[in-house]
């Protein structure tokens, strides 16, 4: 090697050179390899939330009896809740806020004394 003023380097100086380059690359070549990774995790997310975007919206008609009344309605984290009175008698119904599906009923009576 030579330096600016065309005199030769002194050995030492020339292997301490020739080991910084090498770590450059090095570093340069892990960088690289780095965002590139990063990029690939990225575009493999953006691929594929498309797939697993929210259900469609779900049309659901729920037939009550005739006479009933719907008292209140309650929403949660997994399900929604319908209280209905039917004649006298107090009805929960609860659905999956996903699919609207049907998933209990509670009836609750009072028994003659």
């Amino acid at each position: 090697m030579m330096s600016d003023d065309q005199n030769p380097l002194n050995p030492e100086a020339a292997a301490a050179i020739a080991k910084v380059r090498r770590i450059m690359i090095i570093i340069m070549t892990a960088t690289f390899l780095a965002i590139g990774l990063v990029l690939l995790v990225i575009g493999y997310r953006l691929y594929h939330a498309a797939e697993e975007s929210a259900p469609s919206f779900a049309d659901v008609t729920q037939a009550l009896p005739p006479g009933a009344k719907v008292l209140s309605t309650a929403v949660g984290a997994d399900h929604i809740v319908v209280t209905i009175e039917i004649s006298g008698v107090v009805e929960l119904r609860t659905f999956d806020p996903d699919t609207l599906k049907p998933l209990g009923r509670l009836r609750l009576e009072t028994k003659a004394p």
